[in-house]
């Protein structure tokens, strides 16, 4: 009989906890320690957290260490396809049999303890970048920071908060410094923190916590400043400008992801190649992205595809700022939002760009706002909306109307990961 895959594995470990977050540190130091505290062997960690832009800044960072010949582990979540994706050892993602191996490791590790699914494969991450050889190791944190499994480095490099808003309010706060507060969790004693442009509730909560502990801020602002210029990206920090192409990530939010990973590669001390290669060769799906090939491509005959994952208002706000900045084309939507999601707050900055939406539920997805109350939300916003029920069904209706529109997937990463694992 053969060994169980990966699949099986994580399937039984999301019946050790009956909630899906959980935010205490308790099981994860436990686990932790019963593995050897893999966390404290890692090669030097750069901690992430934020609302927005940390996967986009994260694979920033990646494409500037690896442009200079560094290895560099890289933790992530949710993954879109498949979950390999969420682990990535000194450049590849991490192998079915590695995988199988550290997450076989964690579950016996465990002895059937209350733990929940984010926090042992967070374990097993760590476990499987501590074993590998590498030169940095960049972290992204889950949910919040404080109480985020991924909180659990005593000194890392580096810490990075990309912008703070609105979002998770049911297990983060309902306001903005609320919120801030939990994101401001991975500043460490001593350690610098680059901090990419936020609110002044939310930057005065950070800017608090860091002189508490000591931690000297490298903030856009007052030490950085990243923007756009005659169709160039200009940085400016205290040891000089960059002029720059532009972010090879669509949209003008990719200016300030872009201006925090060259903060912190400048601070890291790489040079003007690999600040480049941040910006020109980082690569991140369902962020904006164009989709070219595919069955549901072919379904799209003359329309343009795209695919974004964004499912937050200061999300909705920047995608409208980018599809106002594409050529002039009709932009229909294709929506499947979480029913944790703030909707209205997603769907209004959208009204004035869009002329439609299909509203879908997302597949396989416990948590999916039923496609009526999607469609619902969009009417309530001023968009004219129906709903399908599939999203291929949804992309032929709407090239039956209008064959050469723009069609946007929008709404949720976990439609986005529907939606790559359908297009293959």
């Amino acid at each position: 009989m053969s060994a169980p895959g990966s699949d099986v594995i994580l399937e039984r470990m999301m019946a050790l906890h009956p909630k899906i977050i959980d935010l205490t540190l308790d099981r994860v130091w436990h686990l932790l320690d019963a593995l050897g505290n893999p966390q404290n062997d890692l090669p030097p960690v750069i901690h992430l957290a934020g609302t927005n832009g940390k996967g986009s800044t994260q694979a920033m960072i990646r494409a500037g260490l690896e442009a200079a010949g560094r290895r560099v582990h890289a933790y992530t979540s949710p993954h879109l396809a498949r979950f390999h994706e969420r682990i990535r050892l000194a450049g590849d993602l991490i192998t079915e049999d590695h995988l199988t191996q550290v997450l076989d490791e964690c579950y016996a590790a465990n002895g059937g303890d209350s733990i929940t699914y984010f926090e042992i494969t967070t374990c097993a991450a760590l476990l499987a970048m501590a074993r590998t050889p590498a030169d940095f190791t960049l972290l992204e944190v889950g949910l919040g920071g404080r109480l985020d499994a991924t909180n659990v480095i005593d000194r890392p490099a580096l810490t990075i908060i990309t912008p703070v808003s609105k979002d998770h309010e049911q297990f983060l706060g309902d306001t903005v410094a609320k919120i801030a507060f939990e994101k401001a969790g991975i500043i460490k004693r001593g350690v610098p923190c680059v901090v990419a442009p936020q609110l002044d509730e939310a930057m005065d909560v950070i800017e608090e916590r860091a002189r508490a502990l000591g931690a000297p801020l490298l903030a856009h602002g007052q030490h950085w400043h990243a923007f756009e210029e005659h169709g160039r990206l200009v940085y400016q920090d205290e040891t000089g400008l960059l002029d720059l192409p532009l972010p090879n990530l669509p949209g003008a939010h990719q200016i300030e992801n872009a201006g925090a990973a060259l903060a912190a590669l400048r601070h890291l001390g790489f040079d003007n190649a690999a600040c480049e290669a941040a910006v020109t060769q980082a690569y991140w799906p369902a962020r904006m992205q164009r989709l070219r090939t595919g069955p549901l491509v072919e379904a799209a005959g003359t329309a343009e595809l795209w695919l974004d994952g964004g499912h937050n208002a200061s999300a909705g706000e920047a995608l409208a700022r980018h599809l106002h900045a594409l050529p002039e084309r009709p932009t229909h939507l294709v929506c499947g939002m979480l029913n944790t999601k703030d909707i209205a707050g997603y769907l209004t900055p959208l009204a004035g760009i869009a002329r439609s939406l299909t509203a879908v539920s997302i597949p396989g997805e416990a948590n999916t706002l039923p496609a009526e109350t999607t469609a619902e939300a969009a009417r309530a916003a001023g968009l004219p909306a129906s709903t399908a029920a599939s999203t291929r069904d949804a992309i032929a209706a709407i090239t039956t109307k209008a064959p050469d529109s723009r069609i946007l997937i929008c709404g949720s990463l976990y439609l986005a990961g529907a939606i790559l694992r359908e297009n293959g």
